[in-house]
Parts: structure tokens; sequence; C-alpha cells
């Protein structure tokens, strides 16, 4: 089962999808969900929101200031800078 993912910056949708994993940091160090994770919610530090596709394809943004919300299968990431790289 994936994970539904959406990474949104103040104005704008930056990325969403499904994915098998996404590793992003916190003021507390790194995470990584996949499906099945426990409820979080954590304050986004600046650095990088790495993206795994269940194709397998990889997405990277940078994001900074803002918070992710993990309920059920879904994986918010509100930043108020966001960007894709790649």
């Amino acid at each position: 089962m994936p994970l539904n993912v959406s990474l949104v910056s103040a104005d704008a949708e930056v990325w969403s999808g499904e994915a098998s994993l996404v590793v992003a940091k916190t003021v507390e160090g790194e995470i990584g969900f996949m499906a099945g994770h426990e409820p979080v919610l954590a304050i986004l530090a600046e650095g990088q929101v790495r993206i795994t596709q269940t194709s397998g394809t990889k997405i990277i943004a940078n994001a900074q200031d803002g918070f992710l919300s993990m309920e059920g299968d879904d994986l918010t990431i509100v930043a108020g800078n966001a960007a894709l790289i790649s």
C-alpha cells in the first residue's frame, strides 16, 4: 500500500502523488515515512525532501519553514518555501 503524498508551498502545490518512501528533515533530524507509519506532526527544517515514487523514480525538493503531518497513509508537507530540484 503506497503513501499519498502532498508537498505544498505557501503559494502552490509543488508535488503530489503516491510514494513508497519519503525522507524529510525536521528540527529533530531526518525522518523516513512508509505506509503504515504512526501519526506524526513535526516542524520542518530547511533541507531536502526525498520522495521515492512507487515506480522507483526519485523526486527531490528543497523545503523550509513549515511542518509535516502523517495521518493514516496520508503525508502532507507544508512549507513556506519549496521547489523541485529533480
